[in-house]
């Protein structure tokens, strides 16, 4: 569904995962135990409840922002918890980025921002073995398509099955980029002039560390809690 809208769409991350719910291949995903994996920490409701309706186990998946130098507020790459990096080339070349710069802040990012989460959320396990697993990648909406395309890049290189994309929210641009690298992608509205995810919900309310972590630990489908016997 190709929009141009220029108002709310969802009520709240409720409506939005009901919606999104609707669209996805169930009967698909249960049979081959598709695993899915939550690529923002926002997400994570969204996740959960698809999860224990179609009783499949889910993952978190870490990425940071790489920016530019002295422009805090341009992000010109992305980098996950495996160090895969996937960059903006434009503005890289525009700026004249040098790759030693962008190598030294991606592992920056990864030593302070993504270890961090990994022990808050996994308790300092990094993301278990994605080998012959058919993957589902979760967000709540996708404005530029950074995040994604560095979890894709690393679900591909550990070793999955197949790797598919579900939102509530796509901009027509990365829906075009991500075709070539996904097997499937499902979302409920395309937009061609996108805003921001924010601008598309009426009520959407930031997730702070005590309540994601509520969530998983009281899920029986959150993986890294299943290993360690947790609930």
């Amino acid at each position: 569904m190709l929009n141009d809208i220029s108002k709310q769409i969802f009520d709240n991350r409720a409506d939005a995962t009901t919606k999104l719910f609707d669209i996805l291949p169930k009967s698909k995903m249960e049979e081959d135990k598709w695993l899915l994996v939550c690529i923002s920490t926002q997400a994570i409701p969204i996740i959960n409840s698809i999860a224990e309706k179609l009783n499949l186990n889910y993952d978190l998946l870490f990425c940071e922002p790489i920016c530019a130098p002295n422009n805090k507020d341009c992000t010109i790459g992305m980098v996950s918890e495996t160090e895969e990096i996937v960059l903006h080339n434009e503005l890289v070349d525009s700026f004249g980025i040098n790759l030693d710069f962008i190598y030294g802040e991606a592992h920056r990012q990864y030593e302070e921002k993504i270890l961090p989460k990994v022990y808050k959320y996994r308790k300092g396990d990094l993301i278990g073995s994605l080998k012959g697993k058919n993957v589902l990648l979760i967000d709540e909406g996708c404005e530029t398509g950074l995040t994604v395309m560095s979890s894709i890049k690393t679900v591909i290189n550990g070793g999955a099955k197949s790797v598919a994309y579900a939102t509530p929210l796509l901009s027509a641009d990365v829906a075009q980029s991500l075709e070539p690298v996904t097997d499937e992608i499902f979302f409920v509205h395309k937009i061609s002039n996108f805003v921001d995810v924010e601008f598309y919900y009426q009520m959407l309310k930031e997730l702070d560390t005590d309540a994601v972590l509520e969530i998983i630990s009281n899920s029986n489908n959150y993986l890294p809690f299943q290993k360690r016997g947790e609930k």
